[in-house]
């Protein structure tokens, strides 16, 4: 009998949820929070991005991410340029990669551990259906790149 959608998608929702608690509290111990450590990410795959397609990277209001981006400029880990027009433009200072860089340790670990009973093969598998559900989310970060 096939899995119904409501608890495919509950299933997916509690996996999230399940990561975003352990990182937040883990990543809280280096000093940061999940939001903050993503939004270095963010920062760090798509330097001089603008607040809009940041806020879009990491799933926040583009307020939200304005906000985030001054605490972070306020901690010394990012600088702001402006850019044509309104935009403003952010990359990462050497102590936001050092922020990025232990909470990457911490993430890694957390996601092995998470998806430590499936096979490289069956986490290909995962990813490429995942993919395949989101496929405008996966063209947006791609242009972003480019």
């Amino acid at each position: 009998m096939p899995v119904a959608l409501q608890d495919l998608g509950l299933a997916v929702k509690r996996l999230q949820h399940r990561h975003h608690r352990t990182l937040d509290a883990l990543l809280i111990e280096q000093g940061t929070t999940l939001v903050q450590w993503d939004a270095l990410r963010a920062i760090h795959r798509h330097p001089e991005s603008t607040s809009h397609e940041l806020a879009l990277l990491t799933f926040q209001s583009d307020q939200s991410f304005g906000t985030l981006a001054k605490r972070l400029l306020a901690q010394g880990l990012i600088e702001r340029t402006v850019g044509p027009g309104r935009a403003i433009r952010h990359r990462l200072k050497p102590a936001g990669e050092a922020v990025l860089n232990k909470g990457q340790a911490v993430v890694d670990r957390v996601l092995a551990e998470s998806f430590a009973p499936l096979s490289p093969q069956e986490r290909d598998l995962l990813h490429s259906l995942l993919m395949r559900l989101l496929p405008e989310r996966a063209q947006a970060d791609t242009d972003l790149r480019n």
